[in-house]
């Protein structure tokens, strides 16, 4: 194990040791994890460059991409940003048996699910470091937000947490967060932060919070690498409707491990977006056709597109993640009533 706390988490390669090892009469996936106490104190290792799935780039990848990379469109690239889909609305009304998704751009979701109103990775900055300033408004307004029950973050990188939107929260809020990020929240004075390892889970309310791997990496300063993990969320009602969101990654084995372990997902919220140049971002970022492929891995019934049409922060024309990821489900043969090709500020609801 990894980690120096009581966690039953396994490392990829024990995982598939263990399987291995299965009698054909027991079950091929582990049971779910127990749910960890809320703001549990953990102990954590230094690094966690041990569950990379891909190098990081080395000398000569920087030199190759300070030689010829870009991480901005061309002019043509860039024309198509007024036809970006944006359509502001109010939030749906819910009851605890419905979850509704609404997008406010990025991988920032207001999530209702099991009568909770949960935002993952929330940005409603209008920039952020290192970046130009959003192409489209949020779409929701922070004073349009019902009460925030919860938040889940997916990794330190900038664009995914926001040190300006998560001021505008109650430092009581429950904040769930990767191992050894917790950290930099209750530096913050947040006072109700858990931090988990893959595979591990907490419950707020009835509702379930299993953090999950993803094909990333971690960094906010300059010494800082991989100090921190990395991951996706599925969120369980209690009825049983499921939705996962995937924070940032790029495609792997990983999916078809967590569609296996969390049967019935109901809801894929996926990345298909900042995937240009590949040979650059191929590790880290779906491209549309991966993302369509992972929704697969993962047995989903429906996916919802994400990471696009926000920040400039790759080369490929604003306006091809979309054109793509509705070419390929169509390719897949997939119903197109389950692409939730949502504009920013779009909602859609997931009946019971």
């Amino acid at each position: 194990m990894t980690q120096q706390s009581e966690s039953t988490t396994s490392t990829p390669t024990q995982e598939s040791d263990d399987q291995a090892a299965l009698s054909p009469f027991e079950p091929a996936v582990p049971p779910l994890a127990p749910p960890r106490p809320l703001a549990e104190s953990r102990t954590w290792p230094r690094t966690f460059h041990d569950r990379l799935t891909a190098p990081l780039p080395g000398l000569k990848a920087m030199a190759r991409f300070a030689r010829e990379g870009s991480v901005r469109p061309g002019r043509e690239g860039l024309a198509d940003i007024p036809r970006l889909p944006y359509a502001p609305g109010p939030l749906p009304r819910v009851d605890a048996r419905t979850v509704a998704v609404s997008w406010a751009g990025h991988a920032s979701w207001v999530v209702r699910i099991g009568g909770l109103t949960v935002l993952t990775d929330p940005v409603w900055s209008r920039r952020i470091l290192g970046t130009p300033a959003r192409i489209t408004p949020v779409g929701i307004p922070w004073s349009a937000l019902p009460p925030v029950d919860a938040v889940v973050i997916s990794h330190n990188h900038y664009d995914h947490l926001d040190a300006p939107t998560l001021r505008r929260l109650p430092r009581h809020t429950p904040v769930l967060v990767p191992a050894g990020l917790g950290r930099w929240f209750r530096r913050r004075r947040f006072t109700n932060v858990t931090e988990l390892d893959w595979w591990e889970a907490a419950e707020l309310h009835g509702v379930r919070f299993d953090f999950v791997p993803a094909h990333h990496w971690s960094k906010r300063t300059l010494v800082d690498t991989c100090r921190t993990l990395w991951g996706g969320w599925v969120l369980t009602a209690p009825d049983g409707q499921r939705v996962y969101f995937a924070g940032d990654t790029g495609y792997g084995h990983w999916f078809d491990h967590i569609g296996r372990r969390y049967p019935g997902i109901d809801l894929a919220l996926l990345p298909i977006g900042a995937y240009d140049p590949r040979w650059w971002l191929s590790d880290v970022h779906c491209d549309p056709e991966e993302a369509v492929r992972a929704a697969q891995d993962l047995g989903a019934r429906r996916m919802a597109p994400m990471h696009w049409a926000t920040f400039v922060l790759s080369a490929e024309p604003v306006l091809e993640p979309l054109t793509r990821v509705r070419t390929a489900w169509e390719k897949a043969g997939l119903p197109r009533e389950d692409l939730w090709d949502l504009p920013v500020g779009g909602s859609r609801l997931l009946l019971p």
